[in-house]
């Protein structure tokens, strides 16, 4: 018996493939009845499976899926109150726009005028009221799209899923059909559970937002929350711009980055703890500073505000400044790119284009500065064992350790070995390096790369670079013994 208003109930589902590899992983989520809520991740990040195994097209290995507190989790496709629309719609060219509608009712057996009336209900919900007896071939990408929606919605489901539906049609279609996708979805009160990439699509549409990156959920809220309060650096990052730098919590509602102290409105973080610190484009104040620069002086106290429109928020602000290095037009705003005096690179977005070469100053208010937990250390953690070679085992390869480093260890025992991210050292050719693997994920941070580096064993290393890389790239990877620090392991 159903004890909560959720319709479907996803619970610790794991979907593993032949080749070991899990496209879920632990995965947990409940939707409410009439909800509107969006999977959203990059490709390959496991959105698809998911829905899928909501639609039963594939099988979880572990866990289960309730529909209204009922198990589904091993009930075929066809069994289940839920219609799924495509990315590609699947329509059938020998059929018209009537009878693809029609199709699902008429293979049960449904009485044709029943038939005939729900199918121009559906055609009207859609906007298709006059397009009955038109040949599919000949209708445009989003009448297509509206047709395989009404022949979804024609066996009226309990739940609607939708992979990626507009993703084959142009920007300016896309549009559209987003609005009148949330406008259909408000006439039809069922739930919708909508599966795409675009981060734009997701924050329009959505009641809740599931944001997933490699099997794994990292986020679910509103748009509104996943876009001011991102969980962690892969929400911040691929959820709009940010810009994401590394800093310090002083203490409460006080934080360090970029060299400097902020006010912020965060708290219970502790004292003197790493963080990571999220500001976005457009929360950053922008002004020209006319001042010549005295090397001898602080640059704040050298700075002449120039401020003809007062647009600069008055108050104890913390301020910092530097030159612009690009400036580009976005149609409704300029992005430019600002580099301050101790190397740090901002993003910032406003109505007022500064063009390069230009001496700014900015400031950025307390509330729009997000503070996260940091997901790492600032170094690497991994399992290892001390040789009778002098040497430690990690990373399945063999690594040579200061003898300080090895003096309290015996052959055989087990350490905690930690690499600190910046002592990484890449190679250009993988042959180079003690082991090898590729770029998983880059993340800038002002003035350094972050890196996840996947070795060809499987194992996740993380790096602080200046050096470009682009994800996909091949890397040999040298930790030189003085990098390498041992603690006693469990």
């Amino acid at each position: 018996m159903q004890k909560n208003n959720y319709i479907i109930e996803v619970n610790n589902v794991s979907k593993q493939f032949e080749d070991g590899k899990f496209a879920l992983d632990n995965v947990s989520l409940s939707v409410e009845k009439g909800e509107f809520v969006t999977i959203l991740g990059p490709s390959g990040c496991g959105k698809t499976t998911l829905l899928r195994c909501i639609a039963g097209f594939q099988v979880a290995t572990s866990g289960d899926i309730l529909l209204k507190g009922e198990d589904i989790t091993q009930t075929p496709p066809h069994k289940r109150p839920v219609n799924t629309v495509f990315q590609k719609y699947a329509l059938f060219p020998h059929l018209n726009v009537f009878d693809n509608v029609a199709f699902g009712l008429k293979l049960k057996k449904i009485d044709k005028d029943t038939i005939v009336k729900r199918v121009k209900q559906a055609l009207k919900t859609v906007g298709m009221t006059d397009y009955e007896y038109r040949d599919v071939d000949s209708l445009s990408g989003g009448q297509q799209q509206r047709v395989a929606i009404a022949r979804a919605i024609v066996n009226q489901p309990e739940v609607l899923l939708l992979d990626e539906p507009l993703a084959a049609l142009d920007l300016k279609m896309r549009k559209d059909m987003q609005l009148e996708l949330k406008e259909m979805h408000k006439k039809l009160g069922i739930t919708f559970i909508y599966v795409t990439h675009d981060q734009e699509e997701a924050l329009t549409l959505s009641d809740r937002v599931v944001v997933m990156n490699e099997g794994k959920i990292q986020q679910i809220g509103t748009p509104t929350d996943i876009y001011n309060e991102p969980v962690n650096c892969f929400v911040a990052d691929f959820i709009g711009e940010s810009n994401i730098l590394s800093g310090t919590m002083i203490r409460d509602r006080r934080v360090a980055f970029c060299d400097k102290e902020f006010d912020c409105i965060d708290e219970g973080f502790g004292e003197n703890t790493p963080v990571d610190v999220v500001i976005r484009p457009e929360d950053i104040y922008i002004w020209e500073s006319k001042s010549k620069r005295d090397s001898q002086a602080s640059i704040e106290a050298q700075q002449e505000d120039y401020d003809p429109d007062d647009r600069i928020p008055k108050g104890k602000f913390t301020k910092w400044y530097g030159t612009v290095q690009s400036s580009i037009f976005k149609g409704v705003h300029y992005e430019m790119t600002i580099l301050t005096d101790n190397g740090y690179e901002f993003m910032v977005q406003d109505y007022h284009e500064f063009t390069p070469g230009t001496t700014v100053g900015m400031l950025v208010k307390p509330e729009d500065i997000q503070v996260m937990h940091k997901e790492h250390h600032i170094y690497n953690l991994f399992e290892g064992e001390v040789l009778k070679n002098g040497k430690v085992r990690f990373l399945d390869a063999e690594w040579e350790v200061k003898e300080e480093q090895l003096a309290p260890f015996a052959a055989g025992d087990r350490v905690e070995v930690q690499v600190p991210f910046h002592e990484v050292d890449l190679q250009d050719h993988e042959e180079e390096g003690a082991i090898s693997g590729e770029v998983h994920f880059i993340l800038y941070k002002g003035n350094h790369y972050h890196l996840t580096i996947r070795t060809d064993e499987g194992h996740d290393l993380y790096v602080y670079t200046e050096d470009v890389w682009d994800k996909g790239d091949r890397v040999g990877i040298q930790i030189a013994p003085e990098s390498i620090r041992l603690v006693k392991g469990e």
